[in-house]
């Protein structure tokens, strides 16, 4: 009898000690998520991918969103070799991307998330306040190689760009150096210098008098100068906010997309539909980014 009490005395207290451990188990388990997203792809959107991330973990404890940056090709090949759930872009895929991902089994699903303006950026010393597109093409091709000639000091003109596997770039390239000319099948200069980071070119431009560059509007700083921009001579020049790029009437503005492999379901459908909804374009907002029209 004595030994039977000493087993259930034994029993008892092994029950004591583990319930304890099983209930904090649990109650961890309940607040680990149970769900993860990656999110992959463009520079300009990381800073504000990541804040979409930090908030929406707040309140989705549930879920944990990985982020990561490295550029919009690169977040585009995540998404085509399988490796992300959704790929961040500064710039539209491509036809050739959109073929590959359908020999690879599924169709990109684009959604519009924001809008960013390029601002084009003078060191604070550069008297020059102002160019026309064409004139900023002259100066990424080389025939425009001194600011005197743009009404400037006589300086040697620095130029700066982001690298070529940024959506950045490619817009820029696209949109400014070759004006809008499908036709038109120029590149950046050899004398550009090719940055990797948003930040680089802020850097640069703010320490180098002769240097000039371009970045998205959420990445400006008082640190250097924001030039007015037109299409052309006879037009009004205008700077880059978020009503110019609204109405139009600033010169070179885009989306910024983010995109899936197929119809998102689950998780990453209720993450973007948080993402356009006025929650998440007050994020947007709040980066210096422009927010969907409607929110």
């Amino acid at each position: 009898m004595e030994i039977v009490t000493r087993k259930i005395l034994v029993a008892l207290t092994l029950i004591l000690v583990l319930l304890p451990a099983c209930a904090k188990r649990d109650a961890n388990s309940n607040n680990s998520p149970s769900k993860t997203i990656t999110n992959t792809g463009s520079d300009t959107m990381v800073n504000l991918a990541l804040a979409w991330a930090e908030q929406y973990q707040k309140e989705h404890t549930d879920v944990l969103i990985s982020v990561t940056g490295g550029g919009s090709g690169t977040g585009i090949n995540s998404l085509l070799s399988g490796t992300t759930d959704i790929a961040n872009a500064s710039r539209a895929m491509k036809d050739e991307e959109k073929a590959t991902a359908e020999k690879n089994g599924f169709k990109p699903q684009e959604f519009v998330i924001a809008k960013d303006a390029i601002a084009v950026i003078v060191n604070p010393k550069n008297p020059v306040k102002d160019l026309t597109l064409e004139q900023i093409s002259k100066i990424y091709k080389c025939e425009i190689n001194n600011w005197a000639e743009l009404g400037g000091e006589d300086r040697p003109i620095v130029r700066l760009s982001r690298e070529s596997n940024s959506g950045t770039h490619v817009y820029f390239l696209e949109t400014v150096v070759r004006l809008g000319d499908k036709k038109d099948k120029s590149i950046f200069c050899p004398k550009t210098l090719l940055l990797p980071s948003s930040e680089g070119i802020i850097a640069e431009v703010r320490d180098n008098p002769n240097a000039i560059g371009y970045d998205g509007l959420g990445y400006i700083t008082e640190e250097v100068k924001v030039l007015g921009l037109a299409k052309e001579l006879s037009q009004p020049f205008v700077l880059p906010s978020e009503s110019t790029a609204n109405d139009g009437t600033y010169p070179i503005s885009r989306n910024l997309f983010m995109y899936t492999r197929g119809e998102p379901t689950g998780a990453i459908a209720d993450y973007l539909q948080w993402i356009i909804s006025p929650e998440g374009q007050a994020i947007v907002s709040n980066l210096g980014f422009v927010p969907i029209k409607g929110n």
